[in-house]
């Protein structure tokens, strides 16, 4: 091993590598991570300990290892270009379905709206505010991020969560704690909108998964 290394902290790194892996997306357990590394359990157990204390590992219910969220805020000085990335691809999103589109990630167990755009040719559509929150378990965004955790790959739908009278439809992003996303105020047509929601997610993966 290159001296100017430190063992522990590859192992970490390789670790969180093996976990944002896309077949990793339902987590891995200590004894898939140990074999993954060529190590013993118990190198593993206090790796993911010593991650856990940062939020960058989690323990599910099941003891399967996963990503957490202190990926997140790691990521903030990065966000601002993720962004960037992002917007072009929403407001391609916006225009063709006429409904707000967003960008939203996982953080502490909320949806955090990262970037929002409105649909330019409709006079009627959500206000939807970039940094708006809300738990992951209510509306179409943080349900997609939570079915991405599990492997899922397709559209989340939901009506009224949120906001009274307003319809989304989101998809997770892959490689990603994020998904994309639109909400209307108006019904939203599935069968229409979900190929430009699901193209929308694996553009985004591409650039920011």
């Amino acid at each position: 091993m290159d001296r100017e290394t430190s063992q522990t902290m590859d192992r970490g790194l390789a670790v969180l590598e093996r976990l944002a892996e896309p077949d990793a997306a339902a987590g891995r357990t200590v004894t898939q991570l140990a074999q993954d590394l060529g190590v013993g359990r118990p190198v593993v157990y206090r790796l993911v300990a010593s991650l856990a204390r940062l939020d960058l590992v989690i323990r599910r219910d099941d003891g399967r290892i996963a990503l957490g969220t202190g990926l997140i805020r790691l990521a903030a000085a990065v966000l601002p270009s993720v962004r960037e990335a992002a917007l072009p691809v929403l407001r391609e999103l916006a225009d063709h379905t006429g409904c707000t589109a967003h960008l939203t990630v996982a953080d502490r167990g909320d949806a955090l709206a990262v970037a929002v755009v409105e649909p330019r040719h409709t006079d009627l559509h959500v206000a939807y505010r970039m940094g708006a929150r809300h738990p992951l378990s209510e509306g179409a965004a943080g349900r997609a991020i939570l079915a991405g955790r599990e492997g899922g790959t397709g559209v989340v739908r939901t009506e009224g969560e949120l906001q009274a009278g307003a319809h989304g439809l989101a998809a997770p992003v892959a490689g990603a704690e994020a998904s994309v996303g639109v909400v209307s105020l108006e019904a939203v047509q599935t069968e229409r909108v979900e190929p430009y929601v699901l193209a929308a997610a694996n553009r985004l993966a591409g650039l920011i998964g």
